[in-house]
């Protein structure tokens, strides 16, 4: 059960990534292509990647803290630094925006799942 759960969490934060990334090429007319997608989504989905090489994510893949706070933490810092190196955008603007949203939706569904869990 423990790995299911930890490849459902996995699978819920990929897709918290997708559905920011869709979010935003949508919200720029850059046009909701699975390639166009996938462009903008892979220096984030690297770092969520990243994020779940901890063994704490594993173990606990649907605590808040610290999990919650690594999976964010890593997938905007190696995110804006992997769109910095390959030359996309990192205005200070798309920053805070991306920080945000991805706060909402990757501490959201765990925040969400707390309570479920309480009740």
């Amino acid at each position: 059960m423990g790995t299911q759960r930890a490849a459902l969490a996995l699978l819920a934060d990929v897709v918290c990534v997708v559905v920011f990334c869709t979010i935003g090429r949508r919200s720029h007319a850059e046009g909701v292509t699975i390639a166009g997608v996938l462009a903008t989504a892979w220096p984030f989905l690297t770092g969520t990647a990243i994020a779940w090489l901890a063994p704490t994510t594993w173990r606990r893949p649907t605590a808040l803290v610290p999990t919650g706070l690594l999976v964010w933490v890593c997938t905007v810092a190696v995110g804006m630094l992997l769109r910095r190196l390959s030359g996309q955008g990192t205005a200070l603007s798309f920053v805070v925006v991306a920080s945000l949203t991805t706060a909402i939706l990757l501490l959201g569904w765990r925040a969400g799942a707390a309570l479920r869990a309480r009740r």
